[in-house]
């Protein structure tokens, strides 16, 4: 019998339990368990339901009890640069807030003027994002100081809930990667920045790397689950696991992890914090065995996401997509990454707002709707690629797409003709699959993650796109 480990993969808007194995080389996946997430109103604020999110790990945690199917080990990701304070009783200090919530606007000026934007880009490398941790914990300091003052530590959500199943507080290498406020050169939290703007040293805890164990389970968590395994540190931020299971052996190897975001960019030995990847605000994320994930932000499939919401979710994506096709002539186009789309009342409103104001004709029907944005989406993507190539002064041959996304056969098209390059889509459940990845490799299945990506390429089904 193969061992079994279970990835706790929990993004934006759901979460899952997936169990892997390896069978003869390739790997095997199960869905078990799924849940709704998103960011829930308190007044004005944006905030996680921490609680119904790790009673959800809890529940897919016994499933794997009720299925006979024990996992040797577990990790858990999430997204980046949300975090939970812990006080001097290791319960929540404050409000968890999402990175969607706007307490941060206005921030990043606030911090340039303690510490200058182009010295704070040479020492993280982290593009500015008005969400980024840096600035929520700079907005906290001014609007709820009592909060920070009676914080011990500071996790992020990885970390936070590994911290509620073992009851050990570590926090993750990838994830604190997120926050800006890692030194680039040194992997370690930044003092000399954390010192200048007031924060409290003693919340950062030591950086661990991916591939390493956090712990057993408390024995209240092992009663209520009926089993015990070790809590692995993995990739934690979901971009670094995904990005592990891009199915290509090659060095320059470009890629868009896509979903709710769509992450596009290289894998590099060292981070490039030159004045030219600032002004293209390009980020330097901390990937598997210290490996640099150079990449840009693109507000990925949110925008249509958030139309089919509007419309009742009446429409699958697919046919979204269909009907996008069909009215594919129609010419209006927004920029995809625009920060009008991070958080507006109503997309569709947002969208035509901004096709008034560039003097563009505005939709008149949902399929026109869907084509402005994923045909925008494809343009972003290609603009992307060509700052990529002038940064890093390499050709990239193909586009590797993993995650939910790869499955938009449509936009899958679209930006193989809007980058020019041949598009390899798969394996869609990327973030899950590295996330077991790791455990893999810490286990022994996988010599490394070169082998670990070889074992993808034969396991997934992964289809090819070229430029018509």
């Amino acid at each position: 019998m193969s061992d079994i480990y279970l990835a706790v993969d929990i993004g934006a808007s759901s979460g899952r339990h997936i169990l892997g194995k390896v069978e003869n080389g390739r790997i095997q996946l199960e869905e078990i368990y799924r849940f709704e997430n998103g960011m829930v109103h308190e007044g004005e604020a944006l905030l996680w339901d921490t609680e119904r999110l790790y009673k959800e790990i809890i529940n897919g945690m016994k499933k794997c009890k009720e299925l006979g199917k024990v996992p040797v080990t577990m990790g858990i990701d999430t997204w980046g640069v949300d975090y939970v304070l812990l006080d001097e009783n290791d319960k929540a200090a404050g409000k968890t807030y999402g990175y969607r919530d706007h307490r941060t606007d206005g921030y990043p000026g606030k911090v340039y003027g303690k510490i200058p934007e182009k010295e704070l880009y040479a020492h993280t490398g982290t593009q500015k994002q008005v969400f980024n941790t840096i600035f929520q914990l700079s907005a906290l300091a001014d609007k709820e100081p009592e909060i920070l003052k009676k914080a011990t530590a500071m996790l992020m959500m990885p970390d936070y809930f590994g911290f509620r199943l073992t009851g050990i507080k570590k926090q993750e290498y990838t994830n604190a990667t997120t926050s800006g406020l890692i030194n680039a050169k040194t992997n370690e939290w930044d003092k000399d920045l954390i010192n200048r703007l007031g924060l409290p040293e003693g919340i950062f805890l030591t950086p661990q790397r991916p591939g390493t164990k956090l712990g057993r389970l408390t024995p209240a968590v092992r009663d209520e689950v009926g089993f015990d395994l070790d809590v692995m540190i993995i990739g934690s931020h979901d971009t670094a696991s995904a990005v592990m299971s891009v199915p290509s052996s090659a060095d320059d190897t470009l890629y868009i992890s896509s979903g709710t975001w769509s992450l596009m960019g290289v894998e590099n030995s060292s981070a490039v914090t030159t004045e030219a990847a600032r002004e293209a605000n390009f980020t330097n994320e901390g990937g598997y065995d210290y490996r640099y994930r150079f990449l840009k932000n693109i507000m990925g499939l949110w925008m249509i996401q958030q139309v089919r919401h509007e419309l009742g979710d009446r429409n699958s994506f697919a046919e979204l997509c269909d009907m996008a096709e069909k009215e594919k002539d129609f010419p209006s186009r927004v920029e995809a990454n625009d920060p009008r789309f991070l958080s507006p009342e109503n997309m569709q409103e947002e969208i035509k707002k901004a096709l008034r104001e560039s003097g563009q004709k505005e939709p008149e029907n949902t399929g026109q709707m869907a084509t402005v944005i994923y045909r925008s989406l494809a343009e972003a993507y290609a603009k992307t690629l060509n700052e990529i190539e002038a940064i890093t002064g390499k050709r990239y041959e193909a586009v590797n797409i993993i995650g939910g996304g790869s499955k938009a056969s449509y936009l899958n098209r679209l930006t193989a003709n809007a980058c020019g390059r041949k598009v390899i889509a798969g394996p869609d459940e990327g973030t899950a699959i590295g996330n077991l990845m790791c455990q893999m490799i810490s286990a022994g299945d996988f010599k490394d993650l070169k082998d670990a990506r070889g074992a993808v390429a034969a396991s997934f089904d992964i289809k090819e796109y070229n430029p018509e």
